[in-house]
C-alpha cells in the first residue's frame, strides 16, 4: 500500500457558464437595491414612529 493517491483532474469537467459574471452582476444589485430599500423602510418607519410618540 505504497503507492501515490490516485489522480484527479484540476480542471472542471464541465464548461464555466458565459453568463455567470452577468448572473453576479444581477444578484449583487438586486442585493445593494435590497439593502438601500431596507435602509429607507427603516428611515420612514422611524419619522412615523417619532410621529406617533410626540
Amino acid at each position: 500500500m505504497n503507492r501515490p493517491p490516485p489522480y484527479f483532474p484540476q480542471n472542471q469537467l464541465s464548461p464555466p457558464d458565459e453568463n455567470r459574471y452577468k448572473k453576479f452582476k444581477f444578484v449583487v444589485g438586486g442585493l445593494i437595491f435590497a439593502a438601500i430599500a431596507l435602509l429607507i423602510g427603516i428611515g420612514v418607519g422611524i419619522y412615523y414612529l417619532i410621529h406617533w410618540l410626540f
